[in-house]
C-alpha cells in the first residue's frame, strides 16, 4: 500500500490517495499502520477518495479502527494533498465527510499549500452550559458542543497537571455519552487565548485535534471566557478560531504538512 505521512500542528495521520488505489479494510489497516513501533506510526487512517458532490471525499479511522465523522486537522492535510498533487487545483475547495460538504480556502508559499482556512460549519450545543457530571469519584463541569463529532469541553486550571492516560479513558466511556466523546481540558490564558489537551475518543490523548479546538473555543464564548476570535494552543502548535455569530458558521486556520511517502505491505487478511 502507498501512503504519506502528514500532519497538522502534529495530529498525524497516514493518508492513501484512493484515486489510484483501494484500501478492502481500513478500519483494520488503521489499526495496523497506527502502532508507533509496529507499524508507520499515527493517530489514525484518512481515505482521500473521489466524490460525487465534492472536489473529494475524506474518510477518517482511529488509531482502534473506529470510524469518525470529522477531523479539523486532517481535512486540511486532504486540501493540501490534493492541491499540491493536482487532483484539484481549486480554491475554494470542497471536501465530502460524514459531517457534510466542508469548504476550504488556502494560503500559499511557492506554490504549495502552506495555512488552511476550512468552514467548519455550525456548532451545535448538546448539553446545558457548566452540566455537573461525576467522573472517577470528582465533580467537574462540562459543556458539550458538536463539531460534527461530540466535545465535551471542561474548563480548569494546570492542565499541564493533568494524567490523562489515567482519567481520560473515564471522561470517554463515562455513562454520559454512550457513544463515547472527545473530551477537551481547556485552561483561559486570557480573554484571546486558550490552552488545550484533548483526549479523542478511539485515538487517546493526541498534540491536536482541530474539531476540538472549535468546540473549546465555542464554549468558552458561550460562557462569556473569551471573544469570538481566539488562539488555542495545543501541544502541537496553534490554531485560529474564529465563530462568525452573524452566519453561525466556526471558521478554523492552521497549518499543514506532508511529512514523507513510502510504501507498506500489509498481511494478506487486509
Amino acid at each position: 500500500m502507498r501512503f504519506v505521512k502528514m500532519h497538522g500542528i502534529s495530529n498525524d495521520y497516514v493518508y492513501v490517495d484512493c484515486f489510484n488505489q483501494q484500501v478492502r479494510d481500513p478500519s483494520a489497516v488503521s489499526r495496523y499502520v497506527s502502532e508507533r513501533r509496529t507499524g508507520i506510526g499515527s493517530d489514525g487512517l484518512i481515505l482521500i477518495e473521489p466524490s460525487a458532490v465534492a472536489d473529494c471525499r475524506m474518510r477518517i479511522f482511529n488509531a482502534d479502527g473506529s470510524e469518525a465523522d470529522m477531523c479539523g486537522n486532517g481535512i486540511r492535510c486532504v486540501g493540501k494533498y490534493v492541491y499540491d498533487h493536482q487532483i484539484a487545483v481549486k480554491d475554494p475547495m470542497t471536501v465530502e465527510t460524514k459531517a457534510g460538504i466542508k469548504t476550504l480556502t488556502f494560503r500559499l508559499a511557492k506554490g504549495k499549500v502552506a495555512e488552511v482556512t476550512v468552514d467548519m460549519g455550525i456548532p451545535e450545543q448538546t448539553s446545558r452550559l457548566n452540566e455537573p457530571i461525576q467522573v472517577a469519584g470528582e465533580t467537574y463541569t462540562f459543556t458539550g458542543i458538536s463539531m460534527g463529532n461530540p466535545h465535551a469541553v471542561y474548563f480548569m486550571e494546570r492542565i499541564d497537571d493533568l494524567d490523562l492516560e489515567v482519567i481520560g479513558p473515564a471522561f470517554e466511556h463515562h455513562e454520559r455519552f454512550p457513544e463515547r466523546t472527545n473530551t477537551e481540558f481547556i485552561q483561559v490564558l486570557d480573554g484571546g487565548h486558550l490552552k488545550m489537551r484533548v483526549w479523542e475518543r478511539g485515538s487517546g490523548e493526541t498534540w491536536a485535534c482541530g474539531t476540538g479546538a472549535c468546540a473549546s473555543a465555542v464554549a468558552a464564548s458561550l460562557l462569556g471566557l473569551v471573544k469570538d476570535q481566539v488562539t488555542v494552543s495545543l501541544k502541537g502548535g496553534d490554531l485560529f478560531i474564529r465563530w462568525d455569530r452573524q452566519s453561525g458558521h466556526v471558521f478554523m486556520t492552521g497549518p499543514a504538512c506532508e511529512v514523507f511517502t513510502g510504501e507498506i505491505g500489509l498481511p494478506e487478511t487486509m
